[in-house]
């Protein structure tokens, strides 16, 4: 591709800044919008030269502009992608980019799964940073060992967090068939983002497609305890290795201990530590760790990165502590990922009340799917809170989540749960039942009204 005017629609995005970044790097001119511009990402724009422009107005886009970027939350009706439109310019979706401008001819490694992705990322990515490989990455998280979602290099090793959410508005395709796969990681398929997929049979079908298009040189590392995941592959053409604790693992895990450090287990004939807690986390540094090993990195190096591995930004991130509690923020809104984080917690805070705070804000969360799964979830805690749920407005009534019928079902299952409307009612209400060792978990994929803050104010007054 040799367009050289390149603009972004939503350019505040982590991995559309990074983008468009890298792209103003290598000499293109660089142009960008986005509803609200604020740091860190205008920052970020700004030191590189890039200005922002916001609000969206078709008078962004430059009259000489070659070829138009348009992110996957810009839908029909912004202003900008009706010029677009009106313009005949030349468009394309963030993944279509990455994949011409970047991912070609690299060793493309590609992490996917309902549930772990973020992390598996990250600890694959800095596996291969301390392996000497400078990958490139890109996560939909921040890792704390780089302090930033996304790096592009001139490796020839590419990370990558393959999502299965849809490309854009006029691709329905899951972002992940993009991304030119030498390596697939497929942690987990379980039903999901309810906005797109009608059901799980769906869901697997876009895992088929992404396994159909690994090369016979490649390699496909699948959860060998997850059903859906062994059923996805069955028509696969590339290498596979089942990974996970059942016996018809070729790499097997085995031998996991835990306690308030952290992980360890055994791959193979090594053992492996993990400062995190939990049986996902075991597994997801396991499939690091054999992805790893298919580009020859030692077991001593990687051992090494996952000792030195220090999380990802809101994935069980102690926010603070005050009068013996301690404040918890997990980006868990999927029924699994909120029970296992739970677990997680007891393992590494034995003895200790856990209390969670859940805002039903994802697509999906928002949606009655999980109306019998998250009371079975949440009731894993000592005690659980619940907020209204996120922009009430955009869903007919008979579709919501009824976060007040979760809450009887776990007060009938023995355990104190609570229904408020937001942050504040919900920190007046919890406070004065903390003691001292609890722990309070807080599940959010949004700012949740700043509420870790709060709750860390007024347990300090």
């Amino acid at each position: 591709m040799t367009k050289k005017k390149f603009h972004f629609l939503g350019i505040c995005g982590t991995a559309m800044g990074a983008v468009a970044a890298a792209l103003k790097e290598r000499g293109f001119v660089i142009t960008g919008s986005d509803e609200n511009v604020y740091p860190p990402m205008s920052i970020f724009l700004e030191e590189r030269g890039i200005k922002a422009r916001a609000p969206f107005a078709a008078k962004n886009i430059p009259q000489d502009v070659d070829l138009v970027v348009i992110g996957n939350a810009m839908k029909r009706g912004n202003p900008e992608v009706e010029a677009v439109l009106n313009r005949k310019l030349l468009y394309v979706s963030l993944p279509e980019l990455l994949r011409n401008q970047f991912l070609r001819g690299r060793h493309n490694l590609v992490v996917t799964g309902t549930h772990g992705k973020t992390t598996t990322t990250a600890l694959l990515a800095w596996i291969m940073e301390k392996a000497g490989h400078k990958p490139s990455f890109l996560i939909g998280g921040i890792p704390k060992n780089f302090g930033e979602g996304a790096r592009l290099t001139k490796s020839k090793h590419f990370v990558i967090e393959g999502d299965e959410y849809d490309t854009a508005f006029f691709d329905k395709r899951s972002k992940f068939v993009h991304y030119l796969p030498e390596l697939v990681i497929v942690n987990n398929i379980e039903f999901d983002h309810a906005d797109i997929f009608d059901n799980l049979e769906a869901v697997k079908r876009s895992f088929r497609h992404l396994l159909r298009i690994v090369p016979q040189n490649g390699m496909v590392l699948l959860n060998g305890d997850d059903a859906n995941c062994v059923e996805v592959a069955k028509e696969c053409y590339a290498q596979l290795i089942e990974v996970g604790f059942s016996k018809n693992c070729a790499q097997r895990i085995r031998d996991v201990a835990y306690d308030e450090e952290g992980s360890r287990f055994k791959l193979g004939d090594k053992v492996f530590n993990i400062p995190m807690v939990g049986e996902f986390n075991v597994r997801n540094a396991a499939m690091a760790a054999t992805a790893a090993r298919f580009y020859r990195v030692s077991d001593a190096k990687i051992d090494n990165a996952l000792k030195s591995f220090q999380g990802i930004a809101r994935r069980q991130e102690l926010r603070g502590e005050a009068r013996g509690v301690k404040v918890i923020d997990d980006f868990g809104h999927h029924p699994t990922a909120i029970s296992q984080t739970i677990e997680a917690l007891r393992h590494r805070y034995p003895g200790h009340r856990v209390w969670a705070i859940f805002e039903p804000r994802s697509n999906t969360t928002r949606r009655a799917v999980f109306q019998k799964a998250l009371p079975e979830a949440l009731a894993r805690a000592d005690g659980v809170f619940i907020s209204q749920v996120a922009r009430l407005d955009q869903l007919p009534e008979k579709e919501r989540l009824n976060p007040k019928a979760v809450v009887d079902l776990i007060t009938k299952s023995g355990r104190p749960a609570f229904y408020e409307k937001d942050a504040n009612a919900i920190v007046d209400l919890i406070v004065p039942k903390l003691k001292p060792n609890d722990i309070v978990a807080v599940f959010s994929n949004g700012g949740f009204d700043n509420i870790h803050e709060k709750l860390l104010a007024k347990l300090k007054a």
